[in-house]
């Protein structure tokens, strides 16, 4: 009989993640996913088959996880417009880690996952890729239909295509990330997301 594992699959990829956040795929060792998640080399490998192997898995974690937080933006037509907004304001402090990991050290290493993966890895890796629009895919949908509840409600233009808003605003808060990763000020970025919902196009007066 095989033997169960013994360490948390879903642990060890949130603790993988945090590491490629912070050091990039390139940057990261076998070495130094094994010092992250407390698995052995030959665990790592027999698992999930190298640091690509985790890479994949933790993206595909990532997603799900994202899947869950843009809940945040399902209710009412009433309200729609303000969850927009919090949507924005979010992005100040970047994307959280699982609960089960320490909290990421800069603002840095709190940027989207999947837009991190593929700015450092692009159509070179064609798994990744797919994963990061996934990942790029949850959000936009769910903003989307956030952008329709609140034309529903009076408080959006609804002339305006709600699949291009939500691609816009996905793209600002994906900008956020790299301008707070910059170090830029959060009264900078919270300007930033302010601008941004304000620019959302409101129904014309007949």
């Amino acid at each position: 009989m095989a033997r169960p594992r013994s360490f948390d699959h879903d642990h060890v990829l949130h603790a993988a993640e945090r590491q490629f956040r912070t050091t990039g795929y390139n940057g990261t060792s076998v070495d130094d996913i094994s010092a992250a998640t407390g698995l052995g080399r030959g665990s790592l490998y027999a698992a999930f088959d190298g640091k690509h192997g985790v890479l994949l898995q933790a993206m595909g974690r990532y997603s799900a996880r994202l899947g869950m937080a843009m809940q945040a933006l399902a209710g009412p037509d009433e309200g729609a417009l303000e969850r927009l907004r919090g949507f924005l304001l979010r992005a100040v402090d970047g994307v959280p880690l699982a609960n089960d990991v320490p909290p990421a050290a800069d603002r840095a290493a709190a940027a989207c996952f999947a837009a991190k993966m593929a700015l450092e890895l692009g159509a070179s890796d064609p798994e990744a890729e797919r994963l990061a629009n996934d990942c790029f895919s949850v959000v936009a949908t769910a903003v989307a239909k956030c952008v329709q509840a609140a034309q529903r409600n009076g408080d959006i233009d609804p002339d305006a295509d709600p699949d291009d808003l939500a691609y816009l605003l996905l793209t600002v808060v994906r900008g956020i990330d790299v301008v707070g990763a910059s170090g830029h000020s959060p009264a900078r970025l919270t300007s930033i997301a302010e601008s941004a919902f304000a620019l959302l196009p409101r129904p014309r007066h007949r």
